[in-house]
């Protein structure tokens, strides 16, 4: 299933898109898209078979905001340098273990939404990621094929970062990775029955109509089976928890001087193959 939410920013209502990409309204059957939702078998169930009997009604796409897949997100684990060809484009040696970072759940936004530039940016980063949603409460995990049944869908992510705040300004990568709007997610969830491979998935990013990114999560030094496994071990992921799994190359950061940062006016656009895609214009905050 493809879920997501559409409406104005804090009150958007739950819908699905069905296969032939009508946009379907949920509100009927649930109150939102939530951790609570996805941890629930039985309504998700109730969604299968109403839109199987074509029973849901029909919303008109036309106007309509798309907001974030995930009302109520918990928390936004980030894993950093995930992909070989990011680690060596930015001269990183590929890390040991998954590098573990956090973001605000406060920095989600919808997927075409307005991406703010920091006050005194001059170092605002693009990186496209596929981000995994959590739909059942993972501690200490043991396998990866354990891993995979605590899933309950894939999303597009925009781990907006500031390099500088990131890197040059001492401390943790908290700073960059935290400014408002700093995460757009989106359009939707897809349920991970229909993503039989998520190490498998094309990912591309264009500024102003320039490709960027073009990648794929075979790619990932750490694929998402282990990376769940692994962040099992050392917090409890809660249904609704959102993980974003890292970077392809292709980002800023790694391009040769002058690096093309991404100022007010900009337009980004990014997808990852069957999850959707995003489109954001920058502006100033």
């Amino acid at each position: 299933m493809k879920l997501l939410r559409v409406g104005t920013a804090g009150s958007e209502r739950p819908a699905l898109l069905d296969s032939e990409g009508t946009l379907r309204d949920l509100s009927g059957l649930v109150a939102d898209i939530d951790g609570a939702l996805l941890a629930d078998e039985a309504a998700l169930g109730r969604i299968r078979s109403a839109a199987a009997a074509g029973e849901l009604p029909v919303l008109d796409p036309g106007g309509l905001r798309v907001g974030p897949p995930v009302a109520r997100i918990g928390k936004v684990v980030c894993i950093g340098l995930n992909y070989h060809d990011h680690a060596e484009e930015t001269g990183a040696e590929p890390p040991a273990e998954p590098v573990i970072f956090f973001k605000a759940a406060d920095t989600v936004v919808g997927p075409d939404d307005t991406v703010l530039v920091p006050r005194g940016s001059v170092k605002t980063d693009w990186e496209v990621e596929l981000a995994v949603v959590i739909g059942r409460t993972a501690r200490y995990l043991e396998s990866e094929e354990e891993a995979l049944a605590h899933v309950a869908g894939y999303a597009v992510a925009h781990d907006v970062s500031e390099r500088e705040f990131q890197i040059e300004r001492g401390g943790t990568w908290d700073k960059g990775k935290n400014c408002e709007t700093f995460n757009p997610l989106g359009p939707w969830l897809v349920t991970a029955d229909e993503v039989p491979d998520p190490q498998a998935l094309s990912l591309r990013l264009w500024v102003n109509g320039e490709l960027k990114q073009d990648g794929t999560t075979a790619e990932q030094i750490f694929p998402v089976a282990e990376v769940v496994r692994y962040v099992s071990r050392f917090m409890t992921l809660y249904p609704g928890d959102v993980i974003n799994t890292g970077t392809p190359a292709g980002v800023a950061l790694g391009r040769p001087e002058p690096k093309p940062f991404l100022r007010a006016g900009d337009v980004v656009e990014l997808e990852i193959e069957g999850l959707g895609r995003q489109r954001q214009v920058l502006a100033n905050a």
